[in-house]
């Protein structure tokens, strides 16, 4: 009696282990859907950050961006420019999955910049990092070099 026990334990542990561990994943993959698709990087002749995002569920949809640097919110706007490199690439249906923040008035020194794809899931609001930090240098006379 005493080993059946034990065996209805180990069993109801087990299926409670995968309940939790699906609903972990569904609700994880609700508020943060692994659908974006973009990178970025900073361009130093126009001192902007620039890139492209696609939300590979909704390929033709124009995704909302916003710009961090150093943590500081700098600006948001709707990813729309013309980037045939990506139609070309086929990461879309399109070619207007382009975003570019023009940023000024930094200081001298080692700046780091994160782009986020915004999406919203009812009243709820997540960011989504896009590709990896972008990391640049501004000097004294502030030109920008990429590091």
């Amino acid at each position: 009696m005493a080993k059946k026990l034990v065996n209805l334990l180990i069993a109801k542990s087990i299926l409670e282990t995968v309940f939790v561990g699906t609903l972990a994943v569904v609700v994880y993959v609700k508020l943060f859907p692994p659908t974006f698709h973009g990178w970025g990087e900073a361009v130093v002749e126009s001192r902007s950050i620039s890139g492209w995002v696609v939300d590979n569920a909704d390929p033709w949809r124009r995704v909302e961006v916003q710009l961090f640097v150093d943590g500081k919110l700098v600006g948001t706007q709707v990813a729309q420019s013309s980037r045939p490199d990506v139609l070309a690439a086929r990461w879309s249906k399109d070619e207007w999955h382009g975003y570019s923040f023009v940023v000024s008035g930094l200081s001298v020194g080692m700046h780091e910049a994160r782009v986020y794809a915004l999406h919203q899931q009812g009243d709820r609001y997540t960011l989504r990092m896009l590709g990896d930090p972008i990391r640049f240098e501004v000097d004294i006379s502030d030109n920008w070099k990429r590091r």
